[in-house]
């Protein structure tokens, strides 16, 4: 256990910066899965405002530090890749 007063905020800082990374991959991960839930139903107008959304919280998430540069980056390469597969099997 932490002594000092500095390593007890410091635990503090810590556990509050934990719980708010944690919310916002789960709101990413909330946002990709109603983003592949259109995908399955089939429905591109759905699937593509999904999609818009999906990678907005995925570039937030990234600016905030939470998540690479690179894997925002491969996330929304696969959710387009999702999205292009759709609009041509329609197509």
């Amino acid at each position: 256990m932490a002594h000092s007063l500095s390593a007890k905020k410091r635990i503090r800082q810590n556990e509050k910066r934990r719980l708010r990374n944690k919310s916002y991959k789960s709101m990413m991960k909330t946002f990709t899965k109603k983003f592949l839930a259109a995908v399955e139903e089939g429905n591109i107008e759905e699937a593509e405002k999904r999609f818009n959304e999906a990678v907005k919280v995925i570039y937030k998430v990234h600016s905030k530090g939470i998540i690479h540069k690179n894997q925002a980056a491969r996330r929304v390469a696969r959710l387009a890749k999702r999205l292009q597969a759709l609009k041509n099997s329609a197509a």
